[in-house]
């Protein structure tokens, strides 16, 4: 949910690009004098910076390596980052959770752990966790992807696309792990809708909570490298109650008709990253259509949206956008799988020049911002470490 914060110094830097959105089936095209009169008559939260004129990350310049993501055992390739909000457990409030999807042998869906890191660097397992105790289906097994959140009472929830041999061949739909507090996985979920859980976002609201999760699975493994418009994101209803394992209340396809396909070097390619922004609407990263698409009032809707969405932007500063955030100002942060930049992007598709982190191609994954926004952290598996952008 975007949060906008009065009186945040930032610098100001004008946007460079400035466009329409490639149309599409079901995609309403702004003209450009109706977008010209969006930016006219944008009306802005009482003391925040105007979205055209600051860019979050715009007030950003160094990026600094915090620290290794590699576990005693060896996995690599990290995917997916969480901010811990509050200490319980072994959660300690103001570091960060990842992912790793690869094992030791850099087998892309084999990996089975979560460390944890400090902001100085610091790592310590969170959890280590074995697809042959597992309390519920898990159909393949596990390999961690780079959906991860943190519930109420300190519960994890974790995406796992598997293989059994870092193929796509032998890819398999997979679950949502859910870990206690202690990092022991309690439960599972699992079967249709989810199918290749593949990168996620939560809202809470008190002992509620609300998963978005994108699925690339759907008849991907059987079309191959030929694209399918078969990606979907499901929407989970969840209750924690009593320190007791969530509850789901309901679990619906909100949008279907996004890009997939395998892919040698990242196994699959389809939605991504997903993040609530104002008024409800969800932003998914279309990393094979290139662009960021939105999915109204994703909270409510009752029926799916297709069409892969409707069309913010495409193309630009964006290069296969993989992991994505909203920033404080409302803004759309996403991290290119093709050039290791990270782009910001207004709601009505104005994109502003990239950062570049140095992770260079197929170095981007999950990005969050960080505590007190004074950055942006992300992790980098180019060299498998936890970067900061301050």
């Amino acid at each position: 949910m975007s949060i906008h914060a009065p009186g945040l110094a930032t610098r100001s830097v004008a946007p460079r690009r400035i466009h329409r959105s490639t149309p599409r089936s079901g995609v309403r095209t702004l003209l450009p004098g109706a977008l010209a009169a969006l930016l006219a008559c944008a009306v802005l939260a009482p003391g925040s910076a105007p979205a055209f004129d600051h860019p979050f990350i715009g007030q950003f310049s160094t990026i600094t390596s915090i620290g290794s993501t590699v576990p005693a055992n060896g996995d690599v390739n990290p995917y997916g980052i969480a901010g811990v909000p509050r200490s319980v457990g072994s959660l300690v409030r103001g570091n960060l959770l990842i992912s790793n999807f690869n094992n030791s042998e850099n087998l892309q869906g084999t990996g089975t752990t979560i460390v944890q890191l400090t902001p100085s660097g610091s790592q310590s397992l969170f959890a280590q966790i074995n697809p042959a105790t597992l309390p519920g289906p898990c159909p393949g097994g596990v390999g961690l992807t780079t959906a991860l959140a943190i519930l109420p009472h300190g519960y994890v929830v974790v995406g796992s696309l598997p293989t059994s041999n870092g193929m796509a061949s032998t890819a398999q739909a997979g679950c949502l792990l859910v870990l206690d507090s202690t990092g022991h996985v309690v439960q599972t979920i699992s079967g249709p809708p989810i199918n290749g859980p593949w990168d996620m976002t939560s809202v809470g609201d008190g002992s509620n909570t609300t998963l978005f999760v994108t699925n690339v699975l759907n008849g991907t493994v059987a079309s191959g490298a030929t694209p399918i418009d078969e990606g979907t994101v499901v929407r989970i209803r969840l209750h924690t109650r009593d320190h007791r394992p969530p509850q789901v209340r309901a679990m619906d396809v909100i949008a279907g008709g996004f890009p997939e396909r395998t892919d040698p070097a990242a196994l699959v390619i389809g939605p991504t990253g997903v993040g609530l922004g104002e008024e409800g609407t969800l932003y998914v990263a279309d990393t094979q259509g290139n662009r960021i698409a939105a999915v109204p009032d994703a909270l409510n809707r009752q029926a799916p949206l297709g069409g892969g969405g409707t069309t913010v932007a495409v193309g630009g500063y964006l290069n296969n956008p993989l992991g994505l955030t909203v920033a404080p100002n409302g803004d759309i942060l996403t991290a290119n799988a093709n050039d290791g930049n990270i782009v910001e992007t207004t709601p009505i598709g104005a994109e502003f020049q990239p950062l570049d982190t140095g992770a260079g191609a197929g170095g981007l994954f999950g990005l969050t911002v960080a505590p007190n926004l004074r950055g942006v952290f992300f992790v980098d598996d180019a060299n498998n470490t936890l970067g900061l952008l301050h």
